[in-house]
């Protein structure tokens, strides 16, 4: 009996022990997601931790279908109208959630199509419609397989989601051209990213429940910052039947020649620096060769076709990425070549309009884009009669400037829609 007893013990112990390793397998796994997607404050509630596992928003085989377009007239399509939608599962409590296909603008003005997502609150929008929030996602892959339309755990990705739909916002969350759509995506191409994110907000009116309401503001992060400042740039001539209140920008990609020069000495700089010369070489027919070693190419175009959407993408990408720290490029500055410098400058983000209020955060620890990047930027702005407020985040780096402003983000973009006269961080100036 006492030699029974010690044995149960004994299993008891050792499954109490493997619970242990499996949960915190779980937690590490959970935390890595969070940190690269920079989980929002309260994430989507599942109906049950099964439905974690069985209930997903990626795309079988058959859905994929869906992003193309290949056999549609585009051109028969105005700019912003919806080809299909389909419904997801696994909207956020008291919403619904549609994958979009609409038509939008290319480079050189050709008729594209591009993928998303619109997420509406329940009920019946009030009189003229919901306010838009165009959601602008950080950098998640330069290949069609990377859009965040297809990760599992995209309603997570979008920073204060739960807190917007409370709100009463529709949130339209483009992919971007060549996410989801058949590629390259024209990586840091602010005029491309800017045409989508506009175009999904005219699809995002007419989806049902949304009430084809015409105020929006822009909402971004790292690329999507660069994307919701080009936004404020094009909106008036591209859609001017909208109406923009605001712009927030998280971290924002805006001295691109500075973000590509600076960050060679970090695994995440070398990927974006990478992401962009591979990208440009291809819309844009640069010639990478002028700038990068021939040993390189192999690696860059490993990186190429790698997402970092999940946790295990890291692990995947830091081989080549360590590759890339002995022979990479050609030149100490990229932008000391042409074209690679004018097409820097040309997607470095200028002022806006001073009639558009900007919200800008930026964390003091963030070693991708550098405060001191920021701080120069929200200068010109003021400069230029810009109302900003500026979101100084002690500590915070790069991955979490977004989710670590959201909440003060949301009540600025909520006092935009409120025609709230904006608050300025500016210093003062004297005649």
């Amino acid at each position: 009996m006492i030699a029974s007893r010690k044995r149960k013990n004994k299993i008891k112990i050792k499954i109490a022990q493997a619970t242990r390793v499996v949960t915190a397998g779980a937690l590490a796994a959970t935390l890595l997601i969070s940190i690269l997607f920079a989980a929002t404050h309260k994430p989507a509630q599942d109906p049950s931790p099964d439905a974690k596992h069985a209930a997903t928003t990626a795309a079988s085989p058959a859905d994929k279908n869906f992003y193309s377009a290949a056999d549609l007239n585009l051109a028969s399509y105005p700019n912003g109208a919806l080809i299909r939608s389909a419904p997801m599962e696994n909207a956020p409590d008291n919403a619904s959630a549609f994958r979009v296909l609409y038509r939008s603008e290319g480079l050189h003005g050709e008729p594209i199509a591009v993928s998303g997502v619109v997420i509406v609150p329940a009920g019946a929008p009030p009189p003229g419609g919901r306010p838009i929030v165009a959601w602008a996602h950080p950098t998640t892959g330069i290949v069609a397989q990377c859009a965040p339309s297809l990760a599992r755990v995209f309603f997570r990705s979008i920073q204060g989601l739960h807190e917007l739909l409370a709100q009463g916002f529709v949130i339209a969350a483009t992919d971007y051209p060549g996410l989801g759509t058949a590629g390259p995506h024209p990586y840091l191409v602010g005029i491309s990213e800017a045409r989508a994110v506009l175009d999904s907000v005219r699809v995002a009116r007419k989806i049902p429940g949304a009430g084809d309401g015409k105020i929006f503001a822009v909402w971004g992060h790292s690329q999507g910052g660069q994307a919701a400042l080009f936004t404020g740039i094009l909106a008036h001539d591209y859609a001017p039947e909208l109406e923009l209140v605001g712009v927030a920008a998280a971290a924002p990609a805006t001295d691109l020649a500075t973000l590509l020069s600076a960050d060679l000495d970090t695994n995440g700089g070398r990927n974006i620096t990478a992401m962009t010369l591979w990208s440009w070489s291809r819309v844009y027919n640069a010639p990478i060769d002028n700038v990068v070693t021939p040993e390189a190419i192999p690696t860059i175009d490993r990186l190429a076709n790698e997402c970092i959407e999940r946790f295990f993408d890291v692990f995947q990408r830091r081989a080549p990425s360590r590759a890339l720290t002995r022979s990479f490029l050609k030149v100490k500055n990229v932008s000391d070549i042409e074209p690679w410098h004018a097409l820097l400058v040309q997607n470095s983000p200028g002022p806006l309009p001073a009639s558009i209020p900007v919200f800008l955060a930026q964390g003091t620890k963030d070693q991708l884009v550098l405060p001191a990047v920021t701080q120069a930027y929200y200068a010109k702005l003021c400069q230029s009669g810009t109302p900003v407020q500026f979101d100084s985040l002690p500590n915070v780096g790069h991955l979490f400037a977004a989710r670590d402003s959201a909440n003060s983000a949301i009540t600025w973009l909520t006092a935009r829609f409120h025609h709230q006269p904006p608050t300025s961080s500016c210093p003062a100036t004297t005649p």
